[in-house]
């Protein structure tokens, strides 16, 4: 068992080698069994605080020289090496009695986990690390800090990544890893749950199983950010938590890539990334321990919201996002007083499905949005984590414009 400061290898470290293995022609005794690496892969992670932001993927070989007939052969490692990284969530928790699922708290490891799902051996080679145990509802940029450098940490070494996290905060965090972590052609998989591991019926042991061998699959590989959970592979970028309680939990309309269905991994398309999607390089030092973004707040817009609250929260964040009613709906006399803030203003809606396009954005009566800014396609929570990527990055209002218009707003 591995405490946060001492993470826990399931496997010893396997050691990897970077030279190339030489082409063999013209021997049929040769046996090559294929595998997920990349011998020729540079991925860009985003990523100055470690290794200046720069990894080679090395050959994850193992050259095993032999004689058949007098004639060299090499074999390949056929498995592919996956890495655990372990954040909690409902998957990691326990109730009192089999037909809780309310009122539970986290109390498992990844090495707790893993005891419950079938053998994987034979797939795939299992490392894992317990970055921190908690309900994803307390994670914090320090948390989610260690998620990133986790995930960066980890792609020169491993064919796939799966990272365990509660269900209610799950796709903000997938949407920050997809923009600031070039992942390259590697497979990074969210998985969680929504009911304990003690619950009757419990999804968490099938979700991380599949999520596993998702992240095995060289058919995952070039899809970015992926979300495993009852039974639907979706992407991470586009992913929204649409109910509190059902197992069908997620809504996907605009990423619902496949299924899983008898140990069996289904994609509807070939491998694409989310279109539109900014990748940010973040401005982070050897020391970091924590992101510190810019601060941004969310306001849900409804019936009579007074213009007032504007004012309350505008002289204390770098910027604002709304929850508009309908398509970039507001009261007249919130808009006025939103039209006149210097800060950047995202207007996105509290709708579950649909966009804000720019042409629902408030103008003065010059016909200027001043620094109003339509979300598109993105949710409240995701407009946020965007606009605080672009202040990080100092982007200008035009810059951070343009940055939505990959998302059909701007």
């Amino acid at each position: 068992m591995s405490s946060d400061d001492e993470p826990a290898l399931m496997s010893s470290p396997i050691k990897t080698t970077a030279a190339l293995l030489e082409p063999i022609a013209d021997y049929e005794t040769s046996t090559l069994v294929e595998t997920m690496v990349n011998d020729t892969l540079e991925i860009t992670t985003i990523c100055p605080d470690v290794e200046h932001g720069k990894f080679i993927i090395e050959s994850g070989l193992n050259e095993i020289p032999s004689s058949v007939c007098g004639t060299p052969t090499y074999q390949h490692r056929s498995l592919p090496r996956i890495k655990i990284l372990g954040t909690g969530g409902t998957i990691a928790s326990k109730g009192s009695n089999s037909s809780q699922t309310a009122g539970y708290h986290v109390d498992l490891t990844i090495q707790e986990l893993l005891d419950s799902i079938p053998d994987i051996s034979r797939v795939c080679e299992l490392e894992y690390e317990q970055l921190c145990n908690v309900d994803s509802k307390d994670l914090n940029e320090e948390m989610l800090f260690k998620i990133y450098k986790g995930v960066t940490q980890s792609l020169q070494s491993f064919d796939g990544i799966v990272i365990t996290h509660g269900t209610d905060t799950l796709s903000e965090t997938a949407f920050f890893i997809e923009s600031c972590v070039d992942t390259g052609e590697l497979p990074i998989v969210f998985v969680g749950s929504m009911r304990p591991s003690t619950s009757v019926s419990a999804d968490g042991p099938m979700n991380l199983y599949q999520a596993i061998l998702i992240a095995a699959n060289s058919k995952s590989r070039g899809r970015g950010i992926l979300v495993s959970l009852n039974d639907q592979i979706s992407a991470g970028y586009y992913i929204t938590k649409t109910n509190a309680n059902s197992l069908d939990s997620f809504n996907v309309r605009q990423g619902y890539l496949g299924n899983f269905v008898n140990n069996e991994v289904h994609y509807y398309y070939p491998p694409v990334k989310p279109q539109g999607c900014h990748k940010f390089k973040l401005k982070l030092s050897p020391q970091a321990s924590t992101l510190n973004l810019p601060s941004v707040c969310i306001l849900y817009g409804h019936q009579a919201i007074p213009p007032e609250i504007v004012d309350m929260v505008a002289d204390h964040y770098d910027g604002l996002v709304i929850a508009t009613m309908g398509a970039g709906s507001l009261p007249k006399n919130v808009n006025e007083k939103l039209l006149s803030l210097k800060i950047p203003v995202i207007y996105s809606k509290r709708s579950m499905d649909g966009m804000v396009p720019t042409a629902n954005l408030p103008k003065t009566q010059d016909g200027s949005s001043t620094s109003l800014i339509a979300s598109g396609y993105l949710n409240p929570e995701k407009s946020r984590i965007l606009l605080q990527l672009c202040l990080a990055g100092s982007y200008c209002l035009e810059e951070i414009r343009r940055v939505f218009r990959g998302v059909y707003g701007g």
